[in-house]
């Protein structure tokens, strides 16, 4: 049986950067910060007071009132950025075969306002009955937002959510990939969001030390293979993209943006939260990636790496290109988006493989901002980062990375598209 060609022939973003794609890519490759001093609650007593939230976004632009009541901000964001995508796409929903399309989402945490808010109305109350909203569960829920997609549009193909925390949505795209190259459907509407920039999301990341206190300057927090890192930047949003079966794109003159070509994925089975020190996980993640791709290590020509800020992860991701590339790292760019993003959670793998489309369909790589010093940990000369600036580059073939909590390594291969 022969595989099918995938291609991106959607996208739609409402993210810390902007609340189009367009916007979003515009503010990436401009080097803007999306971080700024949190508004979603009163951070008096939390440790970290910032973050990058999306802005200037109410919900009742996009839904009445009532609709909004029933969905969680995480599936809000999700179903906002799914109907720019489709927009985007062309897609003439009287014209394709509805029960052909398929809703593969990405989400670590899912409804996390929805369940602090609940809990925290119960144990107030001082009732003990139990007295819950009746949407509390159906809110909350981390698939809730592949659902509401499929049926507010009526797509009855395969439909459900990946869980694998920061790796969710690059989870989600290897689904929707590896299900249309297997003839299973036409079309996905695929990505990610969350939204957990609240007490319960803030308050857990810190207690973790996993979350940067730059309280100071927020726009200088997010600093993968700075030196002087000190965690990530939690960010929020929502990012879908159309993966569409070339045949069926180009029947109906859709355009497209790049093609997906391959997938890797693995577990580092090392530690529930830390990386592999080595990268090995990380590594296998990409060999398994390029050898699905059917390509050679010569053949990236940019790497958007997982880059949280985070001060071991930092080490262990460049060990991990290095582990695979050897002396070709030198030429191929490498960046973190999360510089001027945040970071997305179950949604990074979403706005960075947006970043990576559209790094090949303009030829220009972001850069990783906020780069003052070097690491003596991070063999600088070894890997040609891109730092504080955007290049210029005809690239023909990227990858993205993402790696969770739990070990969960997925890695995605984009390619220029050529007829």
């Amino acid at each position: 049986m022969s595989l099918k060609r995938v291609v991106v022939t959607g996208l739609g973003a409402l993210t810390p950067l902007g609340n189009t794609y367009e916007e979003t890519w515009q503010a990436m490759i401009n080097g803007v910060s999306g971080a700024a001093p949190i508004t979603n609650f009163d951070t008096t007593n939390f440790k970290t007071k910032f973050a990058c939230e999306v802005k200037g976004y109410n919900p009742l632009d996009h839904f009445d009132r009532k609709e909004a009541r029933k969905y969680d901000p995480c599936a809000q964001l999700g179903m906002v950025a799914a109907d720019m995508a489709i927009i985007n796409s062309g897609l003439d929903l009287e014209k394709v075969d509805l029960e052909r399309i398929g809703v593969i989402w990405g989400s670590g945490i899912g409804g996390l306002k929805t369940f602090s808010d609940e809990m925290a109305e119960f144990a107030s109350a001082g009732t003990g009955i139990p007295r819950f909203n009746p949407f509390f569960i159906p809110k909350m829920i981390a698939d809730i937002t592949a659902g509401h997609i499929s049926i507010k549009y009526g797509f009855m193909g395969p439909n459900f959510t990946t869980v694998s925390a920061c790796a969710s949505s690059t989870n989600a795209m290897a689904d929707a990939f590896n299900y249309i190259r297997l003839g299973k459907a036409e079309v996905f509407i695929t990505g990610g969001s969350e939204a957990a920039v609240y007490e319960a999301g803030v308050g857990g990341f810190n207690a973790m030390h996993a979350i940067s206190m730059r309280n100071d300057d927020p726009t200088k927090a997010s600093r993968p293979f700075d030196k002087n890192r000190d965690g990530f930047v939690m960010g929020e949003g929502g990012v879908a993209l159309i993966f569409e079966e070339y045949e069926h794109a180009i029947a109906r003159g859709a355009k497209i943006y790049a093609e997906v070509i391959g997938t890797g994925l693995s577990g580092d089975a090392h530690h529930m939260t830390a990386p592999h020190p080595d990268g090995a996980g990380a590594a296998k993640a990409m060999k398994d990636a390029i050898s699905d791709a059917g390509i050679t290590l010569q053949d990236i020509d940019h790497i958007n790496t997982h880059g949280t800020s985070t001060p071991v992860g930092d080490i262990a991701e460049p060990k991990a290109i290095l582990r695979v590339f050897g002396d070709h790292a030198k030429d191929i760019y490498v960046n973190s988006t999360k510089s001027m993003t945040g970071h997305l959670l179950g949604a990074a793998g979403a706005i960075e493989g947006m970043a990576v489309i559209m790094a090949l369909h303009d030829g220009i790589i972001p850069p990783t901002i906020n780069f003052e010093e070097k690491d003596p940990n991070i063999d600088y000369d070894a890997i040609k980062f891109v730092f504080n600036k955007a290049v210029k580059a005809d690239i023909e073939i990227a990858l993205s990375n993402t790696f969770g909590f739990g070990g969960h390594n997925a890695s995605i291969i984009f390619k220029k598209y050529r007829k």
